[in-house]
């Protein structure tokens, strides 16, 4: 007599036992909808009307189905269409949503943010790659819309900053003594284009910029 282990019928168990799911396909509703017309009583069958509404429901199903496939490969298409387009951006200066600037041979950098409204104070700090406060900004009241603030390379003891890349951030308040909402811009010149999980991203000398951050173009 064979003798089957615990082990071994639990396997079979794990083998035999049918996927599950938890949602219904327009198959799975036409089957229904065949079982439903084969099981009802002969000598009372059920409303025609009832069977009509039920296979216009499975139409709409059937349809929305479609349409949601080929808005998919549509959407997938235009990605593939963005993203070959991106090539084109080398050797461009850009500028994009972003919180860094270089700095470059000694030269003045130029800062460029928009205020949503008018700002009767405006702040800007600047950190090193390291995070590290190097310079306060205060170019006092600005109106609404994009402004530009030179740093003129020198940090908080007066000194010359090293070249490379800077973070800053902008904080502006109104005369209500609110906060003003700020948009920071960076920019730099594309030496080559990379993708990664079906996005674009243009690089600079100093950062990686996602294609869709870019809001203007320069020959």
């Amino acid at each position: 007599m064979n003798v089957v282990g615990l082990d071994q019928v639990g396997s079979q168990a794990a083998q035999t036992k049918s996927p599950t799911t938890s949602s219904m396909g327009k198959d799975d509703f036409l089957n229904l909808l065949v079982t439903q017309m084969q099981n009802q009583d002969p000598l009372n069958p059920m409303d025609s009307t009832a069977f009509t509404a039920q296979l216009a429901q499975f139409s709409s199903l059937e349809e929305l189905q479609n349409i949601n496939e080929t808005l998919g490969s549509v959407g997938n298409s235009q990605n593939i269409l963005t993203n070959s387009q991106a090539v084109d951006y080398i050797g461009k200066r850009i500028q994009a949503v972003g919180d860094r600037l270089d700095l470059a041979a000694g030269q003045p950098a130029s800062i460029e943010f928009n205020l949503d409204q008018n700002a009767a104070g405006v702040y800007v700090r600047i950190y090193n790659q390291r995070g590290e406060f190097v310079k306060d900004l205060e170019p006092g009241a600005l109106g609404a819309g994009l402004q530009s603030v030179t740093w003129d390379g020198m940090d908080y003891q007066n000194r010359q900053a090293p070249d490379g890349p800077y973070r800053y951030e902008v904080k502006a308040m109104g005369a209500d003594g609110n906060s003003v909402s700020a948009t920071s811009f960076t920019d730099g010149t594309v030496s080559g284009v990379y993708f990664k999980n079906g996005q674009a991203y243009l690089t600079t000398a100093s950062q990686e910029i996602p294609l869709g951050s870019v809001v203007q173009v320069y020959e």
